[in-house]
């Protein structure tokens, strides 16, 4: 169950840590053009704050329990990046992106819980 926990957790880190830089970076229309359209609706600014958190939450997801300093702080990433991605299940389906939601969105919410109950049920 361990290892099982640490490749969801590192799959999470790297997808967040991706996803962070790209939106703290990148020009809307180019992440657009990318295909990161759930960003459609939302200000510039909102989605610079939400790349800051996707990549604190990635580096939370690894970090505290990798080092053993406020291991807590792992299944609350975990927590934290499936709140997220049930925010951007609802942007990709008011845009009517129902195969992002199924492809994306819902696979990633999965692996969060799966980290927030295993490393909650851990500590």
């Amino acid at each position: 169950m361990n290892i099982a926990l640490w490749i969801a957790q590192g799959l999470l880190a790297l997808t967040f840590l991706y996803s962070g830089a790209m939106k703290s970076t990148q020009a809307k229309d180019a992440l657009i053009a990318k295909g990161q359209t759930g960003i459609a609706p939302f200000p510039v600014p909102v989605i610079r704050i939400v790349a800051i958190l996707e990549i604190l939450a990635a580096i939370g997801c690894v970090l505290p329990w990798l080092t053993g300093i406020a291991p807590v702080l792992t299944p609350l990433a975990a927590v934290g990046l499936a709140l997220v991605m049930i925010g951007a299940a609802i942007a990709h389906s008011s845009l009517r992106e129902y195969k992002q939601v199924l492809g994306v969105n819902l696979p990633l919410f999965l692996v969060c819980v799966f980290v927030a109950v295993g490393r909650f049920a851990g500590w």
